[in-house]
């Protein structure tokens, strides 16, 4: 298993990042709600005393898991992390069974209600649900987190201190002594604008570092490179305005409607044959992957006779992590969106296309300053930062998200990890599907807005048509 002692490497800051507490603050429109909902299935259901001790001591070591948001609307400081002094691990830890057949469809009704709910801000973001009762005594372990905790990547690694390599490792982390639960820190009001007003000071005195360093680097090139300089400040200038651009209506004239419902699906592919197709155009498995969802997407269209629909704008969270920064705890990554193309019947354009667009967002030079960006979008009201980010995610017609998963078994308390689902927030979106790989499968969850979609198992039907089809290029 991952030791627990692994988990002293995270850097756990005691206030949000700018971009968590963007997440945080746009969620005065419900529509912008960001929760995500991962479903672990298992071979039976866990030791329920063993996974309780081991929630509690998971709860003690990822400080984030008994903490919550504590903020003040004059403070220039982001929102603190603070640990809640009600904490309660049976509010946040929950067992329920099955009623019916104990199909996953069963699973997903139970689901999709907790997903459609808001987080209690005066406790911790996290609510755990497990699932008894299923078909061949099997069981599944509903995870309902906010985003602004951790991004899919972060909460994967964070994950893996829950889990085992074994199904009954020989030393477990219950068969050592409990570490201390964190107390919470009696601060006065006084302490807490000082406070504040120290981290912000620190925090802008670095960026003032940075931009002067970066400000004496760009005009010893300007001496040498004019013209150099200026193009890129104009590519620079470009980029921002690109990423920040409000896109208030969708690109589809089918899936218009919004709503605050959720629907849960899922279906799986070899993780094998996906990227053996997508080497035909020597590509990732991310081009594979987005070339299905604009396959289905376009047959779904097309279904309804809307084949005028060329092109659908997509979210996508582009991974902005790096080797200084891979310990830290949160978000990093920086939500990109684009126009593509679903109107190419052939497999192999579709992902030369989705190829050439994912790289050149990659190459976006906004990508180096989505800090300082999210700094300064922080320091607007809150309303018009929520109208400002409800202009930008009004228009995007689907997200996609690709999540690399454990690639051997891994345990849960006894009970072992058969397949693992995520499904991500729609953001204002009419689909959210994420791709989640475990040893040799992609699981793909799709979550779909009814409003937008009211015939999900059709488009159910056409995503694994397209899909189908790309792995048959293997």
């Amino acid at each position: 298993m991952a030791e627990l002692d692994d988990i002293a490497a995270f850097e756990f800051e005691p206030r949000m990042s700018d971009a968590d507490a963007l997440m945080w603050s746009i969620e005065k429109d419900p529509l912008l709600r960001s929760t995500i909902t991962s479903i672990m299935v298992l071979d039976q259901a866990p030791d329920r005393a063993r996974f309780t001790r081991r929630m509690d001591r998971l709860t003690r070591v990822v400080p984030r898991l008994r903490q919550h948001v504590v903020g003040h609307p004059m403070s220039i400081a982001p929102p603190r992390w603070d640990i809640d002094p009600n904490f309660d691990l049976r509010y946040h830890l929950r067992w329920t069974r099955a009623m019916g057949d104990g199909t996953m469809r069963e699973v997903f009704d139970i689901a999709e209600p907790i997903a459609m709910q808001g987080f209690d801000r005066a406790r911790p973001l996290w609510e755990f649900t497990m699932v008894e009762g299923l078909a061949d005594g099997r069981a599944a372990l509903i995870a309902k987190i906010h985003h602004s905790i951790t991004d899919g990547v972060g909460g994967m690694k964070l994950q893996m201190e829950m889990l085992d390599l074994e199904r009954d490792p020989e030393e477990r982390p219950e068969d050592q002594p409990m570490p201390p639960a964190p107390e919470a820190l009696a601060v006065t009001e006084r302490q807490r604008w000082v406070e504040a007003m120290s981290y912000e000071t620190r925090r802008q005195s670095t960026a003032a570092r940075s931009s002067a360093s970066s400000a004496i680097d760009t005009l010893r090139r300007l001496r040498s490179d004019p013209v150099g300089v200026g193009v890129d400040a104009v590519r620079t200038a470009t980029s921002v305005g690109r990423m920040l651009r409000p896109t208030t209506e969708p690109m589809s004239t089918l899936m218009t409607d919004r709503s605050l419902s959720v629907h849960f699906d899922v279906f799986r592919v070899g993780l094998k044959e996906m990227k053996a197709a997508s080497k035909t155009v020597s590509g990732r498995l991310n081009d594979a992957f987005v070339a299905g969802v604009a396959g289905g997407l376009r047959r779904y269209h097309r279904h309804h006779g809307y084949d005028e629909v060329a092109a659908l704008r997509m979210g996508m969270p582009i991974n902005v992590r790096t080797e200084a920064t891979a310990t830290k705890a949160g978000n990093q990554f920086v939500p990109m969106r684009f126009a593509v193309p679903i109107d190419l019947d052939d497999p192999i354009a579709q992902m030369n296309s989705v190829r050439e667009l994912v790289a050149k967002e990659r190459a976006e030079p906004a990508l180096a300053l989505s800090d300082p960006l999210a700094n300064l979008v922080n320091r607007l009201p809150a309303t018009a930062t929520t109208s400002l980010f409800g202009s930008m995610l009004r228009g995007v017609d689907f997200i996609t998200s690709n999540v690399p998963g454990a690639p051997i078994p891994v345990y849960l308390a006894g009970a072992m990890l058969e397949s693992q689902i995520a499904f991500g927030p729609m953001s204002g979106a009419a689909a959210n599907i994420v791709l989640v790989s475990y040893q040799d499968d992609l699981n793909i969850g799709v979550n779909t807005d009814p409003a937008a979609i009211p015939d999900p198992d059709l488009l159910q039907r056409y995503l694994v048509e397209s899909f189908d089809e790309i792995a048959k290029l293997a």
